[in-house]
């Protein structure tokens, strides 16, 4: 330790155990354990994460750790570190999840394994190098930089919940968090998930859109019939229902069903995104710009609208068709949506807007929420604070998102906690989290480090005395 704790001396020191190498090795430990939670296979490695992968790490730096079954029978175990120096200082719950996709080893390419993390020029290529274990083993690497230059102290209290269901809409975590009220209390919750705004754009999120997915389906007959004798005198299920889907959703994305979308976007939302710049840095995927909402701006549709998306359709035998009209069609759908909209109406403003439009043999099947929204406001005290902070480090403001994109479960811990949330991506949108050839690049996660260590040694010197969302 120097004489006087230094905020800079600290970064350094981040920076420096990040540059030789140490932070490689031990992300190269973490992906190693293939702690997937969508092969039941492998529900022995989500439990051997926590108590081998992270358990000592959190240990040696003063936490005390327990692992806990999920309340979800099938789900996995839920780690919660505590690391408490007094009462009166703030405390921060702090996020994380230590499961994963599946591997999908025989489509990575280039001789990659996905649990094998690889060096590539600017890339580390590894199943869970982005999401989640590389960001969130980056947060507990700065908390050690500040400890080391504190000579042992942190300054505030920090709680660490690392779930290993996530991949799986975080089964149980709700009713984990609903039990344990007095456990996770904190004033602010601060973790790393997701993308950012684009790679060179450091980005807070306040909050994320949900998910609710559901099925149409047509079922018209027991079988098929043959297409030469039935052809043009029965109902074709697949063109019925390809119909329906183009009067929910037109040919350039526009979501035509009035009661799916929110009334307006919030003007503090849409302040927030005024200059937002969506990058389009993934290597299959583009923005297309007449895609969606017209008379919003890309942020606008991803971050504040509703979209809907058909994951899946499926008529007849695809990989071996006969002559027959099939007998059933069926497509699988989802909402992406924020707060500004209720998805408790979503069946019933569909069955009847389907019914007014002449479909009413589209059935709606399997309706089903996966991950709630969340959003605290983007003015929020620990918001700017937070923001300040990385802005110091880093020498220019991080972009500010009223919620990113895709679904994270924030919802959770302002439901039973009444926290504020900031999450701080340290990965980007072209990162292939859940495909083939997945990757942590090396700029922001540096980056990241950087920014996490000064924001950590900020909330032990000045943090803002406030709480609620």
């Amino acid at each position: 330790m120097t004489d006087k704790p230094d905020r800079d001396a600290a970064i350094a020191r981040a920076l420096a155990w990040f540059d030789d190498g140490a932070f490689a090795a031990r992300l190269r430990d973490l992906v190693a354990i293939p702690s997937t939670s969508q092969e039941p296979a492998h529900a022995p490695d989500l439990r051997r994460y926590l108590s081998e992968g992270l358990t000592p790490w959190l240990t040696s730096l003063g936490f005390v750790v327990a692992l806990h079954d999920n309340p979800a029978a099938d789900a996995g175990p839920i780690l919660l570190a505590s690391r408490i120096e007094d009462a009166a200082l703030p405390t921060v719950l702090s996020y994380g999840h230590g499961d994963t996709v599946r591997g999908l080893a025989d489509q990575w390419t280039d001789g990659r394994d996905p649990w094998t993390l690889r060096d590539e020029g600017d890339r580390w290529y590894g199943r869970g190098s982005a999401d989640n274990k590389g960001q969130h083993a980056i947060n507990i690497a700065a908390l050690d930089s500040v400890l080391a230059e504190r000579g042992g102290r942190l300054g505030f209290n920090l709680k660490l919940l690392i779930e290993t269901g996530e991949e799986r809409g975080s089964l149980g975590l709700r009713d984990f968090v609903a039990a344990q009220p007095d456990a996770l209390a904190a004033d602010v919750f601060i973790a790393s998930d997701g993308p950012r705004v684009r790679a060179d754009v450091p980005t807070i999120c306040c909050g994320s859109r949900g998910v609710f997915t559901f099925d149409l389906a047509v079922r018209l007959r027991p079988g098929g019939v043959h297409s030469g004798n039935w052809g043009g005198i029965v109902r074709d299920p697949a063109i019925i229902l390809a119909h329906a889907l183009a009067a929910i959703c037109d040919r350039n994305g526009r979501i035509l069903v009035p009661g799916l979308l929110p009334r307006e976007i919030p003007p503090a939302v849409r302040a927030a995104l005024a200059d937002c710049e969506p990058g389009s840095e993934g290597e299959t995927a583009t923005i297309d710009p007449g895609w969606g909402e017209p008379g919003l701006t890309p942020a606008e549709r991803v971050f504040a609208w509703t979209s809907f998306i058909v994951l899946a359709m499926l008529a007849g035998r695809p990989d071996s068709p006969v002559n027959a009209v099939a007998p059933w069609a069926r497509a699988t759908c989802q909402l992406r949506y924020t707060v500004d909209v209720e998805p408790d109406t979503f069946v019933p403003v569909l069955r009847r807007y389907l019914d007014e439009a002449g479909f009413a043999e589209v059935q709606i099947e399997n309706p089903g929420m996966s991950m709630h929204p969340s959003r605290t406001d983007p003015s929020h005290p620990w918001v700017r604070w937070a923001a300040a902070s990385i802005g110091r480090t880093l020498g220019w403001a991080p972009q500010v998102l009223p919620g990113s994109g895709g679904g994270v479960p924030g919802d959770v811990f302002i439901d039973h906690l009444s926290v504020p949330l900031v999450w701080i991506p340290h990965s980007y949108n072209g990162c292939k989290q859940h495909g083939p050839d997945e990757h942590f690049l090396k700029a922001p996660a540096r980056e990241g480090i950087a920014m996490m260590t000064g924001l950590w040694w900020d909330l032990g010197e000045a943090p803002p005395r406030t709480g609620g969302i």
